[in-house]
Formats: structure tokens, sequence, C-alpha cells
């Protein structure tokens, strides 16, 4: 039988190491320079090894209630270098996950969307040069992204032009953006779409 070290890493574990540095750096373990160098460190790996050495210094439990990582998303938008999006009539689940590659652009427009919740979770993700996550959401919601970690040249672009409104939903970002850009537009909602629950 293999050694666990030499067992082929798979997405699912190079994400789970991706999130634990992730809550590495806001917790003050690691620096932002750091964070990339391993985060880059992480999905080069090819063996569960080499995924243990990134975080052989770091807690090995995920802390409670961390937001759950892409297997655990009940929408998964992920692309590497081509266009996705959700758009139009559909019912917004209380996790997503978004991930933008090189040329790649996620593209996610609630203005029409049924919403039962009054808050969802949204992981974000770009690891790449020219990544792109565009996410329209009605004017009266609120979309929270100081969870975000940013570096490099990574940035969410996010401005709400009103406060969160009574009947409003918070998306709140959580997540990675190395080099590409996440924008936030605040529009009219599409006529059709329904209010959030209580």
């Amino acid at each position: 039988m293999a050694d666990h070290r030499d067992v082929r890493a798979g997405d699912r574990d190079r994400e789970r190491v991706a999130e634990l540095l992730r809550v590495a750096v806001t917790e003050g373990r690691i620096s932002l320079d750091e964070l990339g160098e391993r985060i880059d460190r992480a999905y080069a790996a090819r063996t569960l090894g080499q995924l243990d050495d990134v975080v052989s210094d770091l807690p090995q439990e995920e802390p409670p209630g961390l937001p759950a990582a892409a297997g655990g998303a009940e929408l998964v938008l992920h692309t590497v270098s081509r266009r996705v999006s959700r758009t139009g009539r559909w019912t917004v689940p209380r996790r997503m996950s978004a991930k933008a590659g090189r040329g790649g652009t996620v593209r996610i427009d609630f203005t029409g969307a049924d919403c039962p919740h009054r808050e969802v979770v949204l992981d974000v993700e770009i690891t790449s040069w020219f990544g792109d996550i565009r996410l329209v959401v009605p004017r009266g919601w609120w979309v929270r992204d100081e969870e975000v970690v940013r570096v490099a040249l990574g940035a969410v672009h996010n401005s709400p032009p009103e406060p969160l409104a009574p009947d409003g939903v918070t998306v709140r970002l959580t997540g990675y953006v190395k080099t590409g850009d996440v924008w936030v537009r605040y529009r009219r909602r599409v006529t059709g779409g329904a209010s959030p629950a209580g």
C-alpha cells in the first residue's frame, strides 16, 4: 500500500489546504507574502505529502463555522479560461463558490433571482492573471467583502449606493483574490424576482 505522503493530491485536497492558509493569514499566523507563496505551492502540489509540507507549521483543524469550501457549496461556478454565468430566474442557495482562472469570467446576476435567505455566502477565488468574477445584485442588497483576502494585484470593487433595505439580502464574500478582480454592480431588480423570506 502506498504511503500517505505519496498518494496523488486531488482538487479537493488543494482547496482544503488553501482554506487553511486563508484562515492562517486572517489570524495573523502568516503574512500576505507568505500566503501568496504557499498558495502557489499548494496548487502546484502533486502529492498529499507536498500539501502537508505547505501547512506543517500551522494548526490542522478547520475552525467551527468556517464557510464551506468548493466541495460543500450548493452552487459551483468554476472556469479556467471560459465564461460561465448564472442569470435570469433562478433560486439562490445559501452557499456558493465561484472560481476564475487565467482569462476566465464568472458572472452571477441576482437581479432576477428568487432568494429565500437573508444572508448567503459566496466563496470567491482568483489566482491567475485576467480572471474576473462579476456580481450584479439588486439595489437594497448589501455585499460584504471584508473577509476576502487580497494579495498582490487582487482587488474587490464594491461601492453599495444605499444601505441594506429591510427586505434586502446580505451576500457575504469569503475567499482569496491574488491577481484578478471581483466587480460588484448594484442595479434595479428585474420584475418577477421574489423577496427573501423573513
